[in-house]
């Protein structure tokens, strides 16, 4: 059967999937926290899945957010043709339950309550790119050849793959025998977090020393995960209290009903590597909004500020431009900055004490950018390749707004400039800082991004 998709998204810019302009798919703008939002949803939807969560904000209010999300989706299904809802939660067996496994539970509690069938599938770790765990769990591996972990890496758990998880969902969808009812999902294999990270590096042909130590207390587990991964410190928290739960799937033959072939953990590792060389990546957990200025006002940091600013800008007459644009749409993650890497990688480190993001995000996909993607510690306000304009806001810690763009004009005219605009006396301070290293750091980078044209 045949299907019409409609994409809830809250930016329409940020999505960039390929079948974006299928003739089946088409997108609305909406935000589950916004109520009038919601009337841009067709009032013929029959089928829907629900996939939100919000477990990377602050671990005081994510639950409440959840919840809100929840009775929105409630209260617009009354207006609406649904005949069955699918929700994609956590599995929650254990007694002693995270806070990120009991608002899933509450979620589930709330979604349950609408006029529409319902199935819940809830999963453990989720083994793909992407996914959270699986970016942690690859951080930790490839970074570290010996780990003194905390105990909690003994918890039990049950990764399944998400092609398994897509193949739940996708079977599930108006198979009346699933009506009401709540199945936990996962792969065949029972693991400790410390047998995932072995298998990790055996699956990637490395060799990784883990030691346990029962000192480390939650906090601490947390800046740990936070310093080695690229992980937000409200999400390194939130993952550390989840991670201390066992998750083991109760056995209940949904796989049998949909047809469905379990894949183990060491395959869902070479499936995900296949997908990531193939640079098959849509999004990632690490591009999720982390500056409450982008947040709010993301459609106001595309004109950068003139007064009150300081300004470096840097130029260069180019005989072709095709060369430099596609250097500017590789700049950052494994590429690095052109110049003075090694100086980026310190300020990243900085930002990172500094409580930042630091520069460990890497970038999505090492080609193609896209508005809304994260670039190291920046965010991409515009990528627009026509135009020959990157413009880049700082999500790092600082005092003030920071923006560094990228534009290649009619004449052919590489402009590169660096907009700070400081925040109070600190801000001045910052800048006059900063300044001798920006006379070597901005001149490298524009060299570094003409160098194929020094060469004519």
């Amino acid at each position: 059967m045949k299907y019409q998709v409609v994409c809830a998204v809250r930016d329409k810019d940020r999505f960039n999937h390929q079948l974006k302009n299928h003739e089946a798919i088409s997108l609305v703008e909406v935000d589950f926290l916004k109520e009038d939002s919601l009337e841009a949803i067709p009032q013929d939807i029959h089928g829907a899945y629900y996939l939100m969560h919000a477990m990377s904000d602050k671990h005081t209010d994510f639950m409440q957010m959840e919840g809100r999300m929840a009775q929105s989706f409630v209260k617009m299904s009354q207006s609406r043709n649904l005949k069955h809802v699918v929700y994609l939660g956590g599995i929650v067996n254990d007694e002693t339950l995270s806070s990120h496994l009991k608002s899933r539970l509450k979620t589930e509690e709330i979604l349950t309550e609408g006029k529409y069938e319902f199935t819940s599938l809830r999963a453990g770790i989720i083994v793909g790119s992407g996914s959270a765990s699986f970016e942690i769990i690859r951080d930790l591996t490839e970074k570290l050849p010996i780990m003194v972990a905390p105990r909690w890496l003994n918890t039990k758990s049950q990764p399944i793959a998400v092609k398994n998880v897509r193949e739940f969902l996708s079977r599930v969808l108006f198979h009346e025998e699933t009506y009401g009812k709540q199945y936990d999902i996962g792969g065949p294999e029972v693991l400790s977090y410390k047998e995932m990270l072995r298998g990790f590096a055996k699956n990637r042909k490395l060799k990784r020393w883990i030691y346990t130590i029962p000192v480390l207390t939650p906090k601490l587990s947390s800046y740990w995960l936070y310093f080695v991964t690229s992980t937000r410190y409200q999400l390194a928290q939130n993952l550390v209290d989840s991670m201390k739960v066992e998750v083991r799937a109760k056995p209940n033959g949904l796989a049998d009903l949909l047809n469905i072939d379990l894949i183990d953990y060491n395959t869902a590792l070479t499936r995900a590597f296949s997908r990531i060389k193939q640079n098959q990546l849509i999004s990632s957990w690490k591009d999720t909004m982390t500056n409450e200025q982008i947040n709010a006002h993301f459609e106001n940091l595309v004109e950068v500020p003139e007064f009150g600013c300081f300004k470096d800008k840097k130029e260069r007459q180019l005989t072709s431009s095709d060369d430099v644009v596609d250097r500017i749409w590789s700049i950052g993650g494994e590429t690095g900055w052109y110049y003075g890497t090694w100086l980026w990688k310190i300020r990243g480190l900085m930002d990172k004490f500094a409580g930042g993001v630091g520069l460990k995000r890497g970038r999505t996909n090492p080609d193609n950018i896209f508005a809304g993607d994260s670039l190291d510690f920046w965010r991409v306000i515009v990528a627009d390749r026509k135009a020959k304009r990157l413009l880049l806001f700082a999500e790092m810690k600082l005092p003030g707004d920071a923006w560094l763009e990228f534009k290649i004009d009619e004449a052919n005219v590489l402009h590169q400039t660096a907009t700070f605009r400081p925040k109070g006396l600190m801000g001045r301070l910052y800048w006059l800082l900063v300044l001798p290293f920006h006379h070597f750091v901005f001149n490298g980078m524009i060299n570094g991004l003409t160098q194929t044209e020094n060469k004519k």
